[in-house]
């Protein structure tokens, strides 16, 4: 099935086509009528029309050949300026006033300025137009100042017209490749989005059911009933994980910051870190809140992987979110995909992320929502 730019330029070519067309035919039967009046010979006048045949023909394939923006066609060009010139020179050689098909050579130029830029064209034109004018005046009784003034008219029409033709092609086409450029934007940005939540998602419930399940594996052999207890948490994680999962991929999931606050201190205090919690965030909306649940998720997920905390605090107020640990192991403890992808997120939504090691020997992640 054809695309819309593919049918617009198909338009665009039949609609010049039918032009060119029309015109040939109007050339042709003034040529014939100036043979039927024997103001040219036969042989004169069917030279004219196979090279005026030849113009149109080679300004219609030179036509394409512009659409399709493929490299200068040298040699039609050429071939047709010859043709054109024994359009205009050979038949008004025999004739004593002006005729009209010399409007051939400017179809000629019309098709050699598709390739040339403006002050190319301008010359060329202003060449063409000198050259006919004083070859027309020479050779036939009208003067100058006629010949100039037809000239005038007719010289600009065609070249326009072509042009103009082409223009509206490429703004069609650039319109249409526009709109597609867009629409893989939006498609990769959308892939980049899952990708970023589902390493949110997975990343903290994998680090908890890892963390229980060698808990499980510890104490099955002192404690079964806590192992069995500890298993117990790991299949409800996995369920809860998978729900995420499906939310996420049909896109309508949404984290509460309360309970990410609490899940969140149940794991680290699990995992032997003590966290203590300031959130002072009512009067934030629900799509700020849903933001710091997201940072205190990934954040949480940080220090499970990343760190050996013994202690992690999280204070929010104001907008403002700060969570630390004293777990670092280097200076670049902490700086995976995730809170790359986090501070994506936040940066996307108007706000601010960093996280970095400070001068104690803390690990400091600072998230600001917008207001």
């Amino acid at each position: 099935m054809a695309t819309r730019p593919e049918t617009a330029k198909k338009i665009l070519l039949h609609w010049m086509d039918a032009t060119i067309a029309l015109l040939g035919f109007v050339f042709a039967a003034h040529i014939v009528s100036m043979a039927a009046e024997e103001r040219i010979s036969v042989p004169v006048a069917l030279f004219a029309l196979a090279c005026m045949t030849g113009v149109l023909v080679l300004y219609c394939l030179i036509l394409r050949d512009a659409y399709d923006d493929r490299p200068l066609p040298a040699v039609k060009l050429a071939v047709g300026a010859l043709l054109a010139a024994g359009a205009v020179l050979l038949p008004t050689l025999h004739l004593t006033d002006v005729g009209m098909w010399e409007n051939i050579a400017y179809i000629w130029l019309a098709s050699a300025v598709l390739y040339l830029p403006l002050w190319a064209t301008v010359c060329l034109g202003a060449g063409l137009l000198t050259a006919l004018t004083v070859f027309l005046t020479a050779v036939t009784t009208s003067p100058w100042q006629t010949v100039l003034v037809g000239q005038l008219i007719s010289a600009p029409l065609v070249p326009a017209a072509t042009w103009i033709w082409c223009w509206m092609w490429r703004t069609i086409r650039d319109a249409h490749d526009s709109q597609e450029a867009k629409a893989r934007l939006a498609v990769s940005e959308e892939r980049l989005r899952f990708a970023r939540d589902l390493h949110d998602l997975l990343g903290h419930s994998l680090s908890v059911i890892t963390l229980k399940s060698e808990l499980a594996a510890k104490m099955a052999t002192k404690d079964a009933a806590r192992a069995a207890s500890e298993m117990s948490e790991v299949r409800r994680l996995a369920g809860e994980s998978l729900i995420e999962v499906q939310l996420a991929v049909d896109g309508y999931r949404s984290l509460d910051l309360d309970v990410e606050l609490a899940g969140v201190r149940a794991a680290l205090e699990a995992a032997g870190a003590r966290c203590t919690i300031d959130a002072r965030a009512h009067d934030l909306s629900p799509a700020a809140r849903t933001l710091l649940a997201w940072v205190v998720r990934e954040g949480a997920t940080n220090v499970l992987k990343h760190s050996r905390a013994t202690r992690c605090s999280i204070t929010i107020g104001g907008g403002v979110l700060e969570m630390r640990n004293d777990g670092v192991d280097s200076p670049a403890a902490g700086s995976g995909s995730g809170l790359r992808g986090l501070a994506e997120r936040m940066v996307t939504a108007g706000g601010s992320f960093t996280a970095e090691s400070t001068p104690t020997g803390e690990f400091l992640l600072t998230a600001k929502v917008p207001a």
